[in-house]
């Protein structure tokens, strides 16, 4: 580059020199700042690449973790909704990169919901990942949320930040302008400066999309600014998605940025490789054997999942140590599908197993077969057929 061509002031200053009369900003950034204090997306699995427990469809009618990884169903009493994983294959979101979407189509109407019926869906963060917007603090940062979104069924519906550690929130809407379409929403939402989040790893933050609900959560106001949480504002503005069996709901691309941004200025969307968007969603959840996250693949039949002892109080009880994919949150609850005891040529039947112990890396496991054991000969548990998996669940 031609000397004459760098701007020498800026180089003194400290601003970045900048050829040819160019810019040294990039989308989404400030002042010539990367607004993000994170290197990682808050939300994990925000493309909604990644679904261990299956793509779907799965019919659910009560609120739980059921399909694509970090995102969960909260349904009382409002009919069912089918669950997917859906392939994108045209679309503005798939313009934008997006390959796969959570949708949500209702499956099991209710036209007249009783007033204490609720559905939603709910994206939960843990304390120790919320501590950059400074909340309950004097210099408490704004909180802007985008998200692409489609529907059958146009029309205004909210969308709420919920703390949990300290009973508040605070709302925003969005507008569906076309059905069949896939649309960007940015919200903003105020700051806090009202009740820090915990610094732990318990649920802090939680961001509710009001999708349907009945009277006791539809008879306030949203809230613009954050308030003591009240049941009336929740579902102020939703789409009454349970009304008919041919709606449908799809969200792809959430992303949740410190400071306030317009569609123009907001940071793009940070894609993570398959392999690192896993392991982050492996704090909360891992499903060990066969595993559609992991290209589908099938375990073998007698494949050994995992080599423990016999314990010497019980002649069925066992320990065996299981090696992680990643550190879990918490000590996990366990449900197996397929697997079996196996000692000294010898199977055996698995009658329960719980995590004794969580070590970050590996936890020990708990078991007790349906028969005696040998003393202190090796014991295997086994996958006993193509579809035998392990799964660890350690949700918010």
């Amino acid at each position: 580059m031609p000397i004459s061509k760098i701007n020498l002031t800026s180089s003194v200053t400290g601003t970045m020199p900048v050829a040819n009369g160019g810019t040294a900003l990039t989308s989404g950034f400030v002042n010539g700042k990367d607004p993000r204090p994170n290197a990682k997306p808050l939300i994990i699995n925000g493309d909604c690449a990644i679904a261990q427990r299956t793509a779907g469809p799965t019919d659910e009618n009560s609120s739980g973790y059921y399909c694509v990884d970090r995102m969960k169903i909260a349904l009382l009493n409002m009919g069912e909704f089918r669950l997917t994983q859906e392939t994108l294959s045209s679309g503005n979101a798939y313009n934008a990169g997006f390959k796969k979407a959570f949708r949500i189509d209702c499956q099991a109407a209710d036209a007249s919901p009783a007033s204490g019926d609720i559905a939603n869906m709910v994206y939960n963060l843990e304390g120790n990942d919320v501590q950059v917007f400074k909340k309950g603090t004097s210099s408490a940062e704004t909180y802007t949320l985008a998200f692409w979104v489609k529907s059958n069924k146009t029309g205004t519906a909210q969308v709420n930040l919920r703390d949990a550690d300290n009973t508040r929130m605070v709302g925003a809407t969005y507008t569906i302008s076309s059905a069949d379409t896939w649309e960007h929403k940015v919200l903003n939402y105020p700051a806090d400066t009202t009740g820090a989040f915990g610094i732990d790893s318990n649920k802090s933050l939680e961001i509710e999309w009001a999708l349907d609900a009945g009277s006791d959560f539809t008879s306030g106001a949203v809230p613009s600014a954050w308030e003591s949480s009240a049941d009336a504002d929740r579902s102020v503005n939703d789409l009454a998605l349970q009304d008919n069996t041919a709606n449908d709901w799809a969200i792809t691309g959430i992303q949740l940025e410190v400071g306030t941004f317009s569609s123009t200025t907001l940071p793009p969307f940070q894609f993570e490789s398959k392999e690192e968007n896993l392991r982050r969603c492996a704090r909360y959840f891992q499903r060990i054997g066969d595993n559609p996250a992991m290209n589908g693949t099938a375990t073998a039949s007698g494949h050994r999942l995992s080599t423990g002892i016999r314990g010497t109080s019980n002649s069925q009880d066992f320990n065996c140590l299981l090696h992680l994919i990643a550190p879990l949150r918490a000590t996990p609850t366990i449900s197996t599908t397929n697997v079996n005891v196996r000692q000294d040529g010898n199977s055996k039947g698995l009658v329960s197993i719980d995590a004794v112990n969580n070590h970050g890396s590996h936890i020990m496991l708990g078991c007790t077969a349906d028969s005696g054991l040998s003393v202190s000969n090796a014991v295997q548990l086994r996958f006993t057929g193509g579809s035998g998996n392990m799964k660890l669940a350690a949700e918010l």
